[in-house]
């Protein structure tokens, strides 16, 4: 490294440490605050190295124990972590592994080494690290999260028409019925015990010794929809689009709108098939149907049907043709025609899932910004998923955002919570603390040491009017944070059914079934906010029902959007 970057990155360390350890000086210190900080104690150590700056913490340590805050374990993940972000991996694994001898009984620090091995490449001693944080912490999900997906990355694609003995499929099956109904604590919730189990035994009898894998593994899908928990499912339909083979593929991209199917993307048929059409059969099978059974395959919670719909919407190409079970050609029947229309096969596709949301002016998954000539505030929030170390990105916007809102004076704000697939609970209190007019209490109940007690208002918290566009991609969190959102009266809703509500089971364990090597998740935890009088098996309803037209969305028009602004210009 040359001199001039040593002093860059010194430099940066400096300010990192200095920044993220200032207080109010109005605030009164405690005993921990008038401790120096280790951290910085170690990062103005001019050019040196990171063998220097642990030998320097050890000698502090020994010769000034009560001097520098040594029990206080984010000090050094806080070096860790800024030398992580400058791409120094080798240096934040010393600093990692400084860390983890320090606080040998906590679990964040072996998560952060995890990280920085796997940064690395070194992927043993990453999920070793990663393994030790969740022996430690159970309740870990990241790390769980990033094991999982570290030890499954291997997934075979290539599976499609391959076949598995009837008794390797039958055990599977056992083990994913065992496996849904030993962890899930609300399995029985929107199915009876009954209804779950004769489903499981309809399916083994389903069962050949010509079924393929693609055939098993939509089968499957149906099984861990039936429980309708939009935390329990096999992802976002990766493992069954990813080996589907191209000539197979329904050749037109459909979009479902007020139940009926129109072509939004016409694809290798262009020539046959108009944009706009609505399609009212497909192979001689009315269109209904053909929903009906494909929502049998989409998580989603109770009887929520704006997720599935927009599920659909997403990955119409792949899911039509399980749902058919892959027939070789393929005719649709327009609406005021009675003549089938034979389609062409795709040769390439690419499946782009942004194209089935709503287009924001904003493509930043934080953004804030003014329009109407600066009379109107909006701000999008693409998802609250910022967990441990990435929290802080979150709450620093929300407290520059919030704090520039006060200080413009603003009286209006539209707040974009659409495809908002929820996060931690954390980031949803932090975003209601800024909204609310009073003080709330988010949790029911408390299962792992939630907070029950109140949540005051932040300084900086917005006092005029809010309105909060939403859509059924709207999960988790995003269904906490709305149903109180609702329930305290802060916002006008404006846009579709949300795609959750008050009742949450999460707390994903990922799985892997023994013989076939399908993958789905399990929620086993449950949380329930205050907001209990709405329906568990409904989405929050919003104050204003808004849909887009097939016309809107090939035009791009946000029509939630439009109709909202309206709202605010007859309000003035």
């Amino acid at each position: 490294m040359n001199r001039y970057n040593k002093i860059r990155s010194f430099l940066s360390i400096c300010l990192f440490i200095c920044m993220s350890s200032c207080i109010s000086q109005n605030k009164k210190a405690t005993p921990q605050e008038t401790k120096k900080s280790i951290a910085e104690a170690l990062a103005i150590l001019p050019n040196a190295s990171v063998s220097e700056m642990i030998t320097q913490y050890h000698t502090l340590k020994e010769q000034h124990p009560e001097a520098y805050n040594f029990d206080d374990e984010m000090e050094l993940n806080k070096l860790g972590y800024q030398f992580l972000n400058n791409g120094k991996i080798k240096e934040a694994i010393e600093i990692f592994k400084l860390l983890v001898a320090e606080f040998p009984d906590a679990y964040n620090p072996y998560d952060s080494l995890g990280e920085a091995y796997l940064a690395d490449g070194n992927i043993l001693l990453g999920i070793k690290n990663y393994e030790k944080s969740l022996a430690l912490n159970p309740k870990n999900i990241h790390a769980e999260d990033v094991i999982n997906k570290t030890k499954y990355a291997d997934y075979d694609a290539t599976r499609f028409h391959k076949t598995y003995s009837v008794t390797q499929y039958i055990n599977d099956l056992d083990e994913l019925a065992r496996r849904l109904t030993e962890i899930h604590p609300n399995v029985y919730k929107f199915i009876s015990k009954q209804a779950f189990w004769e489903g499981v035994e309809a399916q083994k009898k389903t069962i050949t010794p010509q079924t393929t894998f693609s055939e098993f593994i939509w089968l499957c899908s149906e099984i861990i929809a039936s429980i309708n928990c939009g935390h329990t499912s096999m992802g976002y339909f990766h493992q069954e689009r990813n080996m589907i083979p191209m000539e197979l593929r329904f050749p037109m991209e459909l979009r479902i709108i007020d139940d009926k199917a129109y072509v939004s993307n016409p694809l290798a048929n262009k020539d046959k098939i108009e944009v706009k059409q609505e399609i009212v059969r497909i192979n001689g099978i009315p269109f209904d149907t053909i929903k009906e059974k494909i929502y049998k395959h989409i998580s989603s919670q109770g009887a929520i049907q704006t997720y599935k719909k927009n599920f659909f919407n997403a990955h119409s190409t792949a899911i039509i043709a399980y749902a058919l079970s892959f027939p070789k050609t393929y005719q649709v029947t327009v609406k005021g025609s009675k003549t089938p229309i034979a389609l062409v096969p795709l040769e390439e596709y690419t499946n782009n899932f942004e194209s089935s949301m709503v287009n924001a002016s904003c493509s930043a998954p934080l953004c804030l910004e003014y329009i109407e000539g600066g009379k109107v505030t909006r701000m999008r929030i693409r998802s609250f998923a910022y967990y441990g170390n990435k929290f802080p990105e979150f709450k620093t916007f929300m407290d520059t955002s919030f704090k520039e809102l006060k200080e413009k004076n603003s009286s209006d704000l539209i707040i974009d919570l659409r495809g908002n697939g929820g996060g931690p609970s954390d980031a949803g209190i932090l975003f209601l603390q800024y909204i609310s007019k009073q003080p709330f209490t988010y949790f029911s109940k408390s299962q792992f040491n939630e907070k029950l007690e109140e949540n005051q208002l932040k300084e900086n918290a917005f006092s005029g009017r809010i309105y909060i566009t939403m859509d059924g991609n709207g999960n988790s969190t995003t269904g906490h944070v709305i149903s109180l959102v609702k329930k305290l009266k802060l916002a006008t809703l404006v846009g579709e059914e949300l795609g959750a509500n008050q009742f949450c089971t999460g707390g994903q364990k990922r799985l892997r079934l023994s013989n076939t090597g399908i993958q789905f998740s399990v929620a086993r935890n449950t949380y329930v906010t205050t907001a209990t009088s709405y329906p568990d098996d409904k989405g929050i309803l919003p104050d204003y029902p808004v849909f887009q037209s097939i016309e809107d969305y090939l035009d791009n028009k946000d029509t939630v959007m439009e109709y909202t602004l309206e709202l605010i210009r007859k309000s003035n």
